[in-house]
Formats: C-alpha cells, sequence, structure tokens
C-alpha cells in the first residue's frame, strides 16, 4: 500500500539542522515513530511530500528550507515581561522561572497557552521568546516509512 492522502502512517525519522552533518535536533524512536493522517494532521507540506507515494519499508530524505518549515525568526516575538507577572500562588516571586533557557507557558487574551523561552533575565523582567524553537533554522530529515494503513 502506497502512503497517500487520507492514509495513516508511520516514520522513523532523524532531524538534523542545515543537512546530513548538522547537529541532531529530534530521533524518533522504534517505539514512538510519528504516527499522522497524510492531508489531515497538522504536518509540514514538505515533509509529507517526502513520503506520499512511498511504501512501508522505504527511506526518504528531505531538506527543508526554513520558510518553508517554521520561517525566520521574528522580533516581535521577543516580548519583555515584569517579573512581577509572575508571582506563585503564595504571592512570592518564583525564582525558578528567572532563568534563561526556561520555558513558561502563558495565556493569549484569547486564552490560548503558549509557551516561550527566556532568552534574558535583566533586574526587574524577562525577555520571553515565542518563535518556534526551529524558527529561522533549515531542516534536514532522513527517515523511513515504517506502516501506511487505513485510518481508524
Amino acid at each position: 500500500m502506497k502512503a497517500e492522502k487520507g492514509k495513516h502512517v508511520e516514520v522513523h525519522y532523524t532531524l538534523h539542522l542545515d543537512g546530513p552533518e548538522g547537529e541532531i535536533v529530534e530521533r524518533t524512536t522504534e517505539e514512538e515513530p510519528l504516527r499522522f493522517v497524510l492531508g489531515e494532521d497538522p504536518m509540514l507540506p514538505k515533509f509529507e511530500e517526502a513520503v506520499t507515494g512511498l511504501s512501508a519499508g522505504e527511506s526518504f530524505i528531505v531538506s527543508i528550507a526554513c520558510s518553508d518549515a517554521y520561517g525566520e525568526e521574528d522580533n516581535e516575538l521577543f516580548m519583555e515581561f515584569p517579573k512581577s507577572e509572575f508571582l506563585g500562588d503564595d504571592g512570592e516571586l518564583d525564582d525558578e522561572l528567572f532563568a534563561v533557557g526556561e520555558v513558561i507557558p502563558m495565556q493569549t487574551q484569547e486564552g490560548q497557552v503558549v509557551h516561550g523561552i527566556v532568552t534574558e533575565v535583566k533586574l526587574n523582567s524577562l525577555v520571553i521568546d515565542f518563535n518556534h524553537p526551529l524558527a529561522g533554522e533549515n531542516l534536514y530529515f532522513e527517515g523511513r516509512l515504517v506502516l501506511v494503513s487505513d485510518p481508524v
């Protein structure tokens, strides 16, 4: 059976930045392949194109420019917040949040939860990056289609 729109697929892959020699940033395991329905689940279109038409057991390689992946890093998505906005339930500041690299869940005005990464800690404020973690990165996937089936 070939992978086509509407089919459930499972893939194993390794994701590198910038090419086959680039840093590995993600890898599936035998126990946890990536599972999705082609054309229905939110996936990078170029990634879907790479697996479309393959049969189980076939390999793929796809390079995806940042413009076709998560876009360029947007400087407007770096936002500064006063530390006072991060009071714990006890009314005290949560000092554990005040470290570069910490992931902080925040809520938009519409109630949607978004995650930001602390990029700078200032005396009375934090700078938080709300870009996708792979924004500005060219992606290189090496993988293998392990299953094609009808959706359940």
